[in-house]
């Protein structure tokens, strides 16, 4: 039987909140390239996308 994958933000990982961090251990990558393309997506949106999607997940994603 497979274990069911969970998204949490990090708690020993994190610049911020942890949810690029937790992002990246959910999908098997190094946080800092998802940080990198984080970063790029939001200047891309005027920060306005990105900043409320970090805001909403850090609300809305658990802490491990």
């Amino acid at each position: 039987m497979s274990e069911i994958k969970r998204l949490y933000r990090s708690r020993t990982n994190k610049m911020i909140a942890g949810v690029c961090a937790g992002f990246a251990d959910y999908v098997n990558m190094d946080p800092t390239v998802i940080r990198v393309l984080y970063a790029i997506g939001t200047l891309f949106t005027a920060f306005f996308g990105g900043i409320i999607l970090y805001i909403v997940m850090m609300i809305i994603v658990p802490e491990e």
